[in-house]
Parts: C-alpha cells; sequence; structure tokens
C-alpha cells in the first residue's frame, strides 16, 4: 500500500515538473514574440540629403539607420567628387539621434565649417561638408 502511494506521489511529482516547464517556455517564447514584434515595428527616422557637387545639387531621401558617405559604389550616399574618400564620413542613427563622423578621411568633414574629430550630433538644418560636397540635413521626412 505504501508503494503505491509513493508511486502514485512521484508521478504528480513528476507531471507538476513538467507543468512547469511547459509554463515557463511559454512565457518565454511569448516575451521573446512580442519583443521581435517592438524591434520590427520600430523603424528609423527619415533623413534628406542635400548634395552639392561643383554646381549639380541632387536631394536623397534615406530611411535606413547608417548612411555612409564616400566615393565607393557600395556606400549608400555615393559621391563623384576624386576629393571624397572612398568612406568617408558616416552618419548614424541610434539614440534617437543622427550622429555624423568623420571615417578618417584625407580632405576632412565637417559640420557647420567645425571640423568632425568625434562623432557629432546631427541638427535639422545643417551643413555638412566632405572634402570639397557640401550636404545640407533635413531630419524626419
Amino acid at each position: 500500500m505504501a508503494g503505491l502511494v509513493f508511486l502514485l506521489l512521484r508521478f504528480l511529482l513528476a507531471l507538476s515538473l513538467y507543468a512547469f516547464l511547459g509554463w515557463a517556455l511559454l512565457t518565454l517564447w511569448r516575451e521573446l514574440k512580442i519583443q521581435g514584434e517592438l524591434l520590427a515595428s520600430r523603424k528609423s527616422a527619415a533623413i534628406e540629403l542635400t548634395l552639392l557637387e561643383g554646381d549639380q545639387q541632387d536631394t536623397r531621401l534615406f530611411k535606413v539607420s547608417e548612411i555612409i558617405i564616400g566615393r565607393d559604389p557600395a556606400c549608400e550616399c555615393v559621391v563623384a567628387s576624386v576629393k571624397v574618400s572612398a568612406n568617408h564620413a558616416r552618419l548614424s542613427y541610434h539614440h534617437n539621434q543622427w550622429w555624423f563622423e568623420d571615417l578618417g578621411s584625407t580632405n576632412g568633414s565637417f559640420i557647420n565649417e567645425t571640423v568632425v574629430e568625434v562623432p557629432t550630433v546631427d541638427a535639422d538644418g545643417d551643413h555638412l561638408r566632405c572634402a570639397d560636397v557640401s550636404i545640407t540635413v533635413r531630419l524626419g521626412n
């Protein structure tokens, strides 16, 4: 009789352990799904760049979180000027702000005619310069 009671208690204990593990995994899966949906719905802010190369003006709209400016065809913002490095500068969106940084270019990067030595926050209407290419920034378009 005691053996049957112990067998029943062991069975109930194993069943409760599996129920707890199932509940924990289901909770983790639901939280992971919610976090994934939040990340999928998060969008980076749009930015409009107006490039002035010599006498040519070109306006481009970007909806990505990182823009590399340079001559390299793999860059998101390709410029034709030979004074611009292959990977000249980077605009990146994080902490709800656009940041501008020089990528070790030969002819330097400037924001409102101030040399960019460290990543700097970009504001709407700022004038960027990569070598001889002028760029006007419009945020939130």
